[in-house]
């Protein structure tokens, strides 16, 4: 496994993360994640494989994907050996300190994050989203308040318009707080709108992204048309995807055959020569989708094929903010 830097900072993450909203207790509104048992050899494969960076968040499984998280981090390998990233923002429970990035908020959030982890601190410390109804002062002192506290080591960001992370940025830098080194962006072949203002910012504050949806929901991981049990029920999903991208995913599938591989390493691998993207985010929901992203690392793609992949696409609305 091939690690970097993230962004600006000495950690060192693997090129391949694996993310964890998919291993979590299952809800009504995520009935295809896997709970703690069928959960337990993704876990396990990672650390084989190296794949050190884990992505969760508070909300994911209603906190449950944290637990399973840090009780996998312990039972296959040592907490200095994985990389914790978790989010916080979205609604958690009723109250002012369930969500947003107010002061309050955040201070309980980590807490509460911390305890489900088991852990004394996360690597990563991310905002879910922008909110809108706080200050971004008052974020962005909170947020280096829990660095400062060691109760996060980096701070990053997820999924917002290019001038609001550039404003919380600014705030970060102008009164010497803890700027983020890392930006999860929704990120892929028939998503491709964060290279219009996004990648751009964060090549210049030199940020990383962080892709999620990497595999458009695994639409770009088998033929177009081709259905699973996720892709009938993941009722986010399709609000993102409405495969009118026929030809992309046609692309990605002859590119695939050319070099023996599956579409999934394609479009990781298209992904991964972006010099702006430190790893995709991999919901992996079996082991050998990990083995699969890993090997994602040794495609080189030609220019040829670049621009068979790319050639066909149109512009869209951003997703996911």
């Amino acid at each position: 496994m091939d690690h970097t830097s993230l962004g600006s900072s000495d950690l060192q993450v693997s090129r391949i993360a694996l993310g964890c909203m998919g291993l979590a207790q299952p809800t009504g509104r995520h009935p295809w994640t896997l709970d703690e048992d069928t959960a337990q050899p993704i876990f396990r494969r990672a650390v084989e494989l190296g794949i050190t960076l884990w992505d969760t968040a508070n909300v994911y499984g209603h906190g449950t994907s944290e637990e399973i998280l840090g009780r996998a981090a312990r039972r296959y390998t040592r907490r200095e050996e994985v990389v914790i990233a978790t989010k916080v923002g979205l609604p958690m429970h009723d109250g002012p300190t369930g969500s947003g990035l107010s002061r309050q908020a955040i201070m309980e959030q980590i807490d509460a994050s911390l305890r489900r982890l088991g852990t004394d601190y996360v690597d990563v410390y991310q905002v879910h989203r922008f909110d809108p109804k706080t200050p971004v002062e008052e974020t962005m002192e909170a947020l280096h308040e829990v660095v400062a506290a060691g109760k996060a080591r980096f701070l990053g960001a997820s999924s917002m318009a290019a001038w609001r992370f550039a404003k919380m940025q600014h705030a970060a830098q102008l009164h010497s707080w803890t700027a983020f080194v890392s930006m999860q962006n929704q990120y892929s072949l028939v998503q491709r709108e964060e290279e219009r203002e996004m990648f751009g910012l964060l090549a210049d504050q030199a940020v990383s992204s962080l892709t999620w949806c990497p595999l458009a929901s695994g639409r770009l991981a088998r033929p177009y048309g081709q259905q699973t049990s996720r892709s009938t029920n993941d009722q986010i999903g399709k609000q993102f995807f409405d495969d009118a991208d026929h030809a992309i995913i046609d692309g990605v599938q002859t590119v695939a055959n050319a070099h023996d591989v599956t579409m999934a390493q394609v479009a990781l691998a298209w992904i991964l020569s972006n010099p702006v993207v430190a790893a995709p985010i991999v919901g992996a929901t079996a082991p050998h989708h990990l083995d699969e992203a890993a090997a994602a690392l040794t495609v080189t793609l030609s220019g040829q094929e670049h621009v068979m992949l790319t050639a066909p696409y149109t512009p869209r609305q951003p997703t996911g903010y």
